[in-house]
């Protein structure tokens, strides 16, 4: 693994982690997965893929009464995420757990009000991985498919729960066929022009109901954020469905 880090920040600076220099890096995508979740005062959130953290760290930040466990495959991360807990102040609510998901999740973790997740975005059949190996667990799918991902996360909700995830929009209509099969089949779905990424927010339905929220749209022709983006990338604002 590549043992060098680097510090950065995300919410104006409101949130400090380390991450490894090389390979996979921590982007807007997992502020904007942070700021679609808008969880309850002692609601549990599982964020299930959690890299080193970022997404479980902004959702602390932004709302304070809520318990967030970071699941994550690759030792090396979730240790980097341990250390990001502890630096922001956040080890009385934000748990980090090492699991592969390709095994149930452990039974003693019990079952959330909230999942949030960032698969990755490659099917290992169509993938080029990155030689970095942490980049390529991280990007392509390996140990876990999108549908045994999928299946986990519902599976790790309770029934009035809510899994909320960020993909690739060219990959939309398999997520949406895949969480139907599961029964959470209530999907709203908010694109991130000109990001080719989607948001998607799913509940439990016996009938698919497919809702298209009103987009995010994240660059202003001169290439800067637009206001929305620019208040909830550095300001923490929440993003509404």
């Amino acid at each position: 693994m590549e043992t060098s880090t680097t510090e950065d920040a995300l919410l104006g600076g409101r949130v400090r982690f380390l991450q490894p220099r090389r390979g996979y890096r921590v982007a807007v995508d997992a502020v904007l997965l942070a700021a679609a979740i808008n969880p309850a005062a002692g609601e549990r959130v599982l964020d299930l893929g959690a890299g080193v953290g970022a997404v479980g760290l902004c959702l602390a930040v932004r709302i304070p009464g809520c318990h967030v466990v970071c699941l994550e495959l690759q030792p090396e991360l979730a240790a980097l995420a341990r250390r990001n807990v502890q630096a922001n102040g956040l080890a009385d609510r934000v748990e980090v757990v090492v699991h592969d998901i390709a095994a149930a999740l452990p039974t003693a973790l019990g079952l959330f009000d909230q999942v949030a997740t960032n698969p990755p975005y490659l099917a290992a059949a169509v993938a080029d991985p990155s030689p970095n190996p942490i980049k390529a667990l991280a990007t392509v799918e390996s140990s876990a498919d999108l549908r045994r991902w999928l299946a986990v996360a519902t599976a790790a909700l309770k029934p009035e729960g809510t899994l909320t995830l960020v993909h690739r929009s060219d990959r939309l209509e398999e997520i949406a066929d895949i969480l139907t099969t599961l029964g959470w089949s209530d999907i709203a779905v908010k694109r991130l022009p000109p990001a080719s990424r989607v948001l998607v927010r799913a509940r439990r339905a016996a009938t698919r109901r497919l809702h298209q929220s009103p987009p995010l749209v994240l660059h202003k022709e001169d290439g800067g954020y637009t206001d929305e983006a620019e208040a909830i990338l550095r300001h923490g604002a929440p993003l509404s469905f």
